[in-house]
């Protein structure tokens, strides 16, 4: 077998066309990576939001909170049912909430949908993912809000401090909150009774979360909600129905691998025609080398490793490039929008992961592969004397 210094020494003596290719399977990296990163990250927020101990309670066909209402008797109702945790005081563990989508103006001068969620204080014991970081919890009937992290670096108005104007009124943002990158941060939370009265909203609630005590049977509870004859409600596991919501990115998904196919296969090309560049070339080196009995499988072999070295190169550059894009971006805009079933604007930062990096590794060595092996085998099926003669 050929040294390995020889296949790597070829690539730095040949530097022109080696920086070309590993910039074009670079651009493919990047654009990958980053389109993946994209995909990754929104179904982490989606999928990554909701406890598996909570029951998410709708009206019976509603998709969403956006579609539904609950009377305030269902909850009065429902809120004693056996199988519901409760706090030290002995109160049950279920928030009513409230859903509206009302335009907020970004730092650019554009309008968005953003979810505000009308919720009671026991919201934080229902959802204790979410915890304050900036600031304090809201005080009931005073005007006031909490918003999530991705709320407060995107829109005027809703950093803490700040007067938040939506609806038909103005509401002092008094806090910020974090839930591990879930889509709660994508929202603005009120006061459930203040928002139902500014929205004009005769029945005051969209959905209820309740949480199963320890040991409950989270099935049956849910299916005595279902049975109840009086309401027409539903209830399913809070992470089952951010799952659902998470299925719009599947089209995405579906998309991002297109792209990278087709960019892959312009890559692949590129490659090939530095590659039989090389071979061209390299006659007299490649007789040379035949004549002096490296067999077939060595020269194979030695192309196919300045191929993948390439390969690697070009994947090494763009990893980089597009993990420092994708938190450039994230800085830039204040996270990345996105449509969510709710009509409402997701912000979610781009975080490049290992999964990402992972699929554009193997997409980069594809590339190496296909570019490298036609080459390859065009020159270890040269004679050793016609590749002397015609160099």
């Amino acid at each position: 077998m050929l040294p390995l210094r020889y296949s790597l020494g070829n690539l730095a003596a040949r530097r022109t066309r080696t920086l070309l290719t590993v910039a074009v399977i670079a651009l493919v990296v990047i654009a990958t990576t980053l389109f993946g990163s994209l995909v990754s990250s929104l179904r982490r927020t989606l999928v990554g939001t909701g406890d598996e101990r909570n029951l998410i309670v709708l009206r019976k066909g509603a998709t969403n909170d956006g579609s539904s209402v609950i009377p305030l008797e269902a909850f009065q109702s429902l809120r004693f049912f056996e199988g519901i945790a409760r706090d030290a005081a002995g109160n049950p563990l279920a928030s009513p909430e409230l859903v509206v989508q009302p335009f907020f103006r970004t730092a650019e001068g554009g309008r968005e949908n953003v979810l505000v969620r009308g919720v009671e204080a026991v919201a934080l014991q229902v959802h204790d993912e979410v915890a304050i970081v900036e600031g304090r919890m809201f005080q009931p009937s005073s005007g006031e809000a909490i918003v999530g992290s991705g709320v407060a670096g995107r829109y005027v108005g809703a950093r803490v401090g700040d007067t938040l104007p939506f609806g038909r009124g103005h509401w002092k943002v008094v806090g910020r909150f974090d839930s591990n990158g879930s889509s709660f941060e994508s929202e603005v939370w009120v006061d459930v009774r203040e928002l139902a009265a500014d929205a004009k909203r005769t029945i005051p609630y969209s959905g209820l979360r309740v949480r199963a005590a320890d040991g409950a049977d989270m099935d049956a509870l849910a299916r005595r909600i279902d049975a109840d004859p009086r309401y027409a409600l539903e209830a399913l596991p809070e992470p089952a129905y951010y799952e659902k919501q998470a299925e719009s990115a599947n089209s995405l998904y579906f998309i991002v691998i297109g792209l990278a196919v087709l960019a892959g296969i312009g890559a692949a090309f590129g490659a090939t025609n530095t590659l039989y560049a090389a071979v061209q070339s390299r006659r007299a080196e490649i007789g040379t080398l035949r004549a002096l009995g490296f067999s077939r499988t060595a020269i194979v072999v030695s192309f196919l490793i300045e191929s993948l070295a390439i390969a690697f190169g070009g994947f090494a550059v763009g990893a980089a490039l597009a993990a420092l894009l994708g938190r450039l971006v994230s800085y830039w805009l204040g996270g990345i929008a996105f449509g969510a079933a709710t009509f409402t604007t997701n912000v979610i930062q781009l975080r490049v992961g290992a999964s990402d990096l992972a699929a554009a590794l193997a997409l980069a060595l594809v590339i190496g592969l296909a570019g490298g092996l036609a080459p390859a085998a065009h020159a270890a099926r040269m004679r050793p004397i016609e590749a002397l003669r015609r160099a």
